[in-house]
């Protein structure tokens, strides 16, 4: 939000803070459905590298407009840079590259979405006031079930092997460390500013690996639309969210939505592709929501 707008009634603050994380869920959601779009047309890295440079050129100018503060110390510099090459670099590539390689999106979907369990498991060693709870436990198994109906009945329709499973592990290490960093680290910085330099960092680790991706990119309508999608909505919109919900909540919070992407991208993929609306999908949709619901509901 602009600093120098006028002032907004407090009950319409609290509605969009309310709002965040169900926007972020939502967004989140569409990003196997854009690699489906765009897949086809593009290597994997060359397509992030893509909408890397697209979204910090897009960012930068948000941030020129509305003359958005800076990082002022060295320091958060290289901690935005960190999270970026996590949040942004591996999360995405390995992503992408694993399922390029032939692994489905729903077994990809349902590694990626043990972060809140890994998440748990890494607070719940370090102790302290970050020790996951009772009720959060019970949370996560019941994510964790819902996660599991949804994706159950994909496990079969990509050939896994080690190099595409390695890389989806990759991408649940990349996203849990970098949400665990962030909190950590990162302090109160503007949202377009810090996305500039994410990308910015995401960009320098990726294009050499890219540079050695021997397939063309094919410019078709589909790949151009995912690459917008990915950049406006993606990356400007979820990747804003996320590191919004980063700095206000807690950790194990903030991991728990992931919970909710499998079973919305499913629900979207019905809509757009016609693919089967079955009774797992439903339960396993309730049962995601109630164990989000009862992490989020824990003091």
């Amino acid at each position: 939000m602009n600093p120098d707008s006028p002032r907004a009634p407090a009950s319409a603050g609290l509605d969009l803070v309310e709002l965040m994380p169900a926007l972020f869920v939502l967004i989140w959601s569409t990003g196997f459905i854009v690699a489906r779009l765009g897949m086809p047309h593009a290597p994997p890295l060359s397509f992030l590298c893509w909408r890397y440079g697209l979204s910090m050129a897009g960012l930068a100018l948000w941030a020129w407009w509305a003359r958005a503060p800076w990082p002022t110390q060295r320091g958060d510099w290289l901690h935005l840079a960190v999270t970026g090459v996590l949040l942004q670099a591996g999360y995405l590539g390995g992503v992408w590259s694993a399922v390029r390689l032939g692994l489905s999106a729903g077994t990809t979907a349902l590694i990626v979405c043990l972060q809140p369990v890994l998440t748990a498991i890494f607070l719940e060693w370090r102790g302290g006031r970050g020790r996951v709870r009772p009720l959060q436990w019970l949370g996560l198994v019941c994510g964790l079930a819902g996660v599991l109906l949804v994706v159950w009945g994909k496990l079969g329709l990509g050939e896994a092997h080690a190099l595409n499973l390695g890389l989806a592990a990759l991408a649940l290490l990349s996203i849990t460390a970098g949400t665990l960093y962030q909190k950590r680290y990162v302090g109160a910085t503007d949202v377009r500013s810090a996305g500039v330099v994410q990308m910015g960092a995401a960009l320098m680790v990726t294009l050499p690996l890219a540079l050695m991706e021997t397939d063309a990119i094919d410019w078709h309508p589909e790949m151009v639309l995912a690459l917008a999608w990915s950049v406006l909505a993606l990356t400007m919109g979820a990747s804003s969210l996320l590191y919004l919900l980063i700095q206000r909540g807690a950790a194990m919070k903030v991991a728990s939505l992931f919970y909710l992407v499998p079973p919305c991208t499913a629900l979207m993929a019905w809509a757009l592709f016609g693919e089967p609306l079955t009774w797992g999908l439903l339960v396993g949709l309730a049962l995601a929501a109630l164990g989000v619901a009862l992490v989020q509901r824990s003091p």
